[in-house]
């Protein structure tokens, strides 16, 4: 099975759902938008491309 189709089950799942559910909270929160732009990046630069 492939990596992409264990995600895309994992997701369809209750308990997928749930996690989905719980990371779209945290992310909506703006003092961990601004931890997640932090950590984007370091990880891809400032312009948003990789190095």
């Amino acid at each position: 099975m492939s990596l992409f189709k264990k995600v895309a089950d994992f997701a369809s799942s209750p308990q997928g759902r749930k996690v989905i559910d719980q990371a779209k909270k945290y992310a909506s929160d703006p003092k961990n938008k601004e931890k997640i732009d932090q950590v984007k990046n370091k990880l891809f630069g400032k312009d948003g491309k990789s190095h």
